[in-house]
C-alpha cells in the first residue's frame, strides 16, 4: 500500500508552551538566517522522501497556547517553489482574507514555477481573534464553510475555463480569465471534522485533513465523510495529522508520555479550549494526549518502540488514511519508521 507523506513547512518558529520546560522555538530569523534554514530544512525533506509540505497560515498566534503567527503562506510557497524539487506544496489559504479569484492567479503562476507541483488547503477559520485583527466577516461557524464552498466553486471555475462568471452570497467574478493558464488539474484539500465541513468535503474537496485520533473515532469519520461524498457521486481521500513519539521501547515512551502530561500548565489549556471555541468537532473529545500538540498529533498514539508505531500505521491505513501529516522532530521516528513509508533511507 502506498502512503503519502506531509509535514508543516517551517513558517512558524515559536511553538506552544502547554507543556512546561518544553522547547516551544524562537525568534524569527530573517534575511541570510531565514533563507538558509528554510531552504536547507526543505531540501532535507526532499531527501528523505517526504512527499508533501504543508505551508500553514497563522495570522496571529500567542506561541503560548498555540503556535506563534507564521510568516505569510503566500510568499513563502513561492520561495519553497524556488528551491525544491520534487515535494508537493499545500498551502492553506483562508476564504474571507483572500479573493479566490486572486489566489487563482497567484496559484496558476506557482504552478508553473513549480512544474505542477502546487495544491491548496482550503481552511475555513477557528481562530476567531485572528478575523478581528485582519477585518475579516468571522461569519457563524455553518456560514464560514458555506463561504468557504463558494471560494471553492470560484477557483475550480478559474482553474477549469477559459472564461467563467459566477455571482454568488460571497464572490463576483465577470468574465474571469486566467492567464497564462495552469498547467496542472487543481486539487483541493480541506480541514475540519464538523457536519458542516463534512458536507463541504462531499461536495467540492478532494481530500480531508483530519485532526490525530484513536482508529475507532478516525474510521467513524471517514465512514461518515465517505458516505457523504458517495451521495453526490463523488470519492474523497484522507489525511490525518500525528506527532510520533518513537524510543527503544514501549515502557520508554509512555514514560516520556506521561512526564510531558504530569507537566501540562492547566491554565493555558484553558486559554487554548477558549481559542479553539470556533471549532467544532476538534479538540472536543477530551483525550488527555489531545492537550499535548496543536491538532491532536499525540492522541493518534504513533507511540513506542519503532515496530509498535509500523504496526499503528498500519492499523490507520487499513481505515483508509492515505496521507500521514507528521511532525518529524522526533530522531527515531525519521531514522526508523519514516523510510517504511517513503522508501527512502536518509
Amino acid at each position: 500500500m502506498s502512503l503519502a507523506t506531509c509535514t508543516w513547512a517551517p513558517t512558524a518558529f515559536a511553538g506552544p508552551k502547554i507543556v512546561r520546560s518544553q522547547s516551544s522555538g524562537g525568534a524569527t530569523p530573517s534575511g541570510d538566517a531565514l533563507r538558509n534554514v528554510a531552504s536547507q530544512y526543505v531540501q532535507r525533506l526532499e531527501a528523505l522522501g517526504v512527499s508533501h509540505l504543508l505551508v500553514a497560515q497563522r495570522w496571529w498566534g500567542s506561541g503560548e497556547e498555540m503556535e506563534g503567527s507564521t510568516l505569510d503562506c503566500l510568499a513563502m510557497t513561492a520561495f519553497f517553489a524556488a528551491v525544491t524539487q520534487r515535494i508537493e506544496l499545500i498551502t492553506a489559504i483562508h476564504p474571507g482574507f483572500f479573493h479566490p479569484a486572486i489566489v487563482a492567479k497567484w496559484g496558476a503562476t506557482i504552478d508553473r514555477l513549480s512544474g505542477g507541483r502546487w495544491t491548496i488547503n482550503v481552511t475555513s477559520g477557528w481562530h476567531l481573534r485572528e478575523f478581528a485583527m485582519y477585518g475579516v466577516d468571522p461569519l457563524d461557524h455553518d456560514a464560514r464553510y458555506e463561504r468557504s464552498a463558494e471560494f471553492i466553486d470560484v477557483l475550480r471555475g478559474a482553474w477549469t475555463h477559459d472564461e467563467y462568471s459566477h455571482a454568488g452570497r460571497f464572490y463576483r467574478v465577470d468574465g474571469l480569465r486566467l492567464e497564462p493558464r495552469p498547467t496542472a488539474p487543481l486539487t483541493v484539500y480541506q480541514g475540519g471534522q464538523s457536519d458542516a465541513a463534512i458536507a463541504m468535503a462531499a461536495r467540492h474537496s478532494d481530500w480531508m485533513f483530519l485532526n490525530g485520533g484513536p482508529p475507532e473515532h478516525i474510521s467513524e469519520l471517514i465512514a461518515k465523510a465517505r458516505a457523504a461524498a458517495a451521495s453526490k457521486g463523488r470519492t474523497l481521500r484522507f489525511a490525518m495529522y500525528a506527532q510520533p513519539l518513537c524510543r527503544a521501547t514501549d515502557t520508554e515512551a509512555w514514560a516520556e508520555i506521561d512526564r510531558r502530561l504530569a507537566a501540562v500548565d492547566p491554565d493555558l489549556v484553558a486559554k487554548r479550549r477558549v481559542a479553539t471555541g470556533g471549532a467544532h468537532g476538534m479538540w472536543s473529545r477530551g483525550d488527555p494526549l489531545g492537550v499535548l500538540d496543536t491538532n491532536e498529533g499525540f492522541a493518534a498514539r504513533l507511540i513506542g518502540s519503532p515496530d509498535t508505531v509500523r504496526r499503528r500505521i498500519d492499523a490507520f491505513a487499513a481505515i483508509g488514511v492515505e496521507m500521514f501529516h507528521l511532525d518529524l522532530r522526533d530522531p527515531l521516528f525519521v531514522a526508523d519508521v519514516l523510510p517504511s513509508l517513503t522508501g527512502v533511507r536518509g
